[in-house]
């Protein structure tokens, strides 16, 4: 079995395994297939992301991967990982988990 995740998370050239859309769905999919299991509520993913040209590609891709496991998705755009932390912090506290 292959390693995705390092320290950073999934590193790679885009289009080149593993930075590919199917692997983004796929990893989508398992994201998502995870959160249902765990979640007390019914909720959404937050998905930001850097200003690469690969950005809307790959974003676009987990998004399709989340939704088909009828997950919820809401794309920020671009926002620092900072940023990420702070809406998810705040969409958990409206949810009230």
């Amino acid at each position: 079995m292959v390693e995705l995740f390092g320290t950073d998370g999934i590193r790679g050239v885009a289009n080149t395994e593993p930075m590919t859309p199917e692997t983004a769905v796929k990893v989508g999919r398992a994201v998502a297939y995870r959160f249902k299991k765990e979640a007390s509520v019914h909720s959404h993913i937050v998905i930001g992301k850097d200003t690469r040209i690969s950005g809307d590609m790959l974003e676009q891709a987990l998004a399709s991967g989340i939704c088909a496991m009828g997950v919820g998705v809401q794309l920020v755009g671009v926002l620092p990982t900072p940023g990420i932390a702070y809406l998810t912090a705040q969409t958990l506290s409206l949810i009230h988990i």
